[in-house]
């Protein structure tokens, strides 16, 4: 019953496992946020003691279904690295907002179980919620989770949008995933921030979809340069696993269908956005959460990275922007396109601000 009513909801993959089918995943989790690892995403710290296990957040829990959504793109997500004037965006990112997606499919599967067992009672959970999805889908047989941490399907490659179904059933568990990349590294070569410190091991706050995406303040120095032309996310880890030769993207959902101004933005138009154009841009899509100055803070690095001086009149209107971390963004894009320009920018701004928020600005 669960493979017929899944597919027909629209996944591609599925399996089952017992709520304590991955019992390492804990004392893993907590390794990780003792070392810091998880950078400045709180939540994942403070909920600790429900995202450890399945029963950790619902005693009654007794199995688990893990459920996978295809999102594998029909183009190279890598062909754009080198077009300096235009923004790249996670494909998983250029359609539809997943969480609601996979959230209503969720929801009808689980009406589904109930309507076969009226004795059962569910849980849906999708991304949001203190869910350790990874392990357990590999625990239920969907894949595994390959040295980029990410789950790896012979089927879907790294393309796959996870979801679970926490229930009081007990239903008899698929076997578990097992790992299969062997001797390949080639997420880790890939990482242009080096953000593996070890297989199977993600420090993030060195991942570019972190600094792109979860980080508020301005992003480390350091790491600008990496950033390139990535506005939102990073797919270089999952875009060169072996495993996605086997991805059909006439399986990926159609909700998650590329959006053509996602596909390749023109820096000056998104550096350009104020609230309101942001919010009707992004209506819709999972970029909408990180807010306006975030995004513009980003495409601000990527016009830095650019080595276009087409985009300094664009980047110089954002050195008075209402936010410090666009401004400073701002700032330092313009040191990296017009030195003299910034320059004297710079010394102009210092004349006449005795504000140590706006020196720091421009000194860091």
């Amino acid at each position: 019953m669960i493979a017929c009513e899944a597919q027909a909801a629209g996944f591609a993959a599925w399996g089952v496992a017992r709520a304590d089918a991955a019992p390492l995943a804990g004392a893993r989790l907590r390794e990780w946020l003792a070392q810091g690892m998880h950078g400045d995403m709180i939540w994942m710290e403070s909920r600790a003691d429900h995202r450890v296990s399945p029963q950790g957040l619902w005693p009654e829990a007794r199995s688990v279904i893990a459920l996978g959504m295809s999102y594998a793109p029909p183009r190279d997500p890598l062909a754009l690295a080198g077009e300096g004037r235009i923004g790249r965006i996670s494909a998983y990112a250029q359609g539809g907002d997943y969480h609601d997606t996979v959230k209503r499919a969720l929801k009808q599967l689980a009406r589904a179980i109930v309507a076969a067992s009226p004795d059962a009672d569910v849980k849906v959970f999708v991304d949001t919620a203190p869910v350790m999805e990874k392990p357990l889908a590999e625990a239920a047989g969907l894949g595994w989770q390959g040295k980029h941490t990410n789950l790896v399907s012979r089927n879907h490659g790294s393309w796959l949008f996870l979801g679970a179904i926490y229930t009081t059933l007990e239903i008899e568990p698929d076997r578990p995933g097992r790992e299969s990349c062997g001797s390949c590294d080639a997420c880790q070569r890939a990482c242009p921030t080096d953000a593996f410190p070890a297989p199977f091991r993600l420090d993030a706050r060195r991942c570019i979809s972190y600094l792109t995406i979860e980080r508020k303040g301005p992003i480390p120095r350091e790491f600008r340069r990496a950033i390139g032309n990535r506005i939102y996310g990073c797919d270089d880890c999952l875009a060169v696993c072996p495993w996605n030769k086997f991805a059909d993207a006439a399986a990926a959902n159609i909700a998650f269908a590329g959006r053509a101004e996602l596909a390749a933005p023109a820096l000056a138009d998104l550096i350009a956005l104020d609230d309101a154009d942001f919010r009707q841009v992004f209506a819709g899509s999972p970029i909408k959460r990180i807010g306006r100055d975030r995004m513009v803070r980003n495409a601000l690095i990527a016009a830095g990275n650019s080595g276009s001086l087409g985009l300094v009149p664009t980047v110089a209107a954002r050195l008075d922007d209402d936010s410090p971390v666009v401004r400073g963004a701002a700032a330092w894009a313009l040191e990296a396109l017009d030195p003299a320009r910034f320059a004297a920018e710079r010394a102009d701004r210092l004349a006449r601000e005795d504000d140590p928020g706006v020196i720091a600005e421009w000194n860091g």
